[in-house]
Parts: structure tokens; C-alpha cells; sequence
């Protein structure tokens, strides 16, 4: 995750894939407050979430128990249309 903050500062562009793999990296540690941070993240910077992103961030929330913010976030994806 440093690697990805570190890409802000630098000329590479953070997308769609690079920010999917970060929220994946969160799910697997169990740090669904951060994955939700960086899910929330794309939107401001206007970087599309697709089903990776969706699924990952989904897990996050069900591993740290927080249903109801998974449960959102499932119902997301059928208003996104992803």
C-alpha cells in the first residue's frame, strides 16, 4: 500500500486496475475501513470502479463485519450497472 500512496506522488497515473489491486490488498489484511477510504478514493478522483473493485470492497466489509456497508455496496453495482 506505501507503493500506492507513493504513486500519487510520482507520474504514474493511479486507474481503475491500480486502485482495484490496493482495495484487494486491503480485503486480504482485514482493513476494511481503508479499502472502503481508497473505494471512496476512485469516486473523488472520477476513476470508475468496476466489478473487481466492487467484489474486493464487498469482502472487505463482510470480513470486518460490517453488513450493512457491504450490503450497500452490493446494491451499488446493480445502480451502476457494473
Amino acid at each position: 500500500l506505501q507503493l500506492f500512496r507513493e504513486m500519487g506522488d510520482s507520474l504514474v497515473e493511479r486507474d481503475t486496475i491500480t486502485y482495484s489491486a490496493a482495495v484487494s490488498v486491503c480485503e486480504k489484511r482485514e482493513q476494511w475501513v481503508l479499502a472502503l477510504q481508497l473505494f471512496c478514493e476512485m469516486a473523488d478522483s472520477s476513476v470508475e470502479r468496476d466489478t473487481i473493485t466492487y467484489s474486493a470492497a464487498v469482502r472487505a466489509c463482510g470480513k470486518g463485519e460490517q453488513w450493512v456497508q457491504a450490503l450497500q455496496l452490493f446494491h451499488e453495482t446493480g445502480d451502476s450497472r457494473v
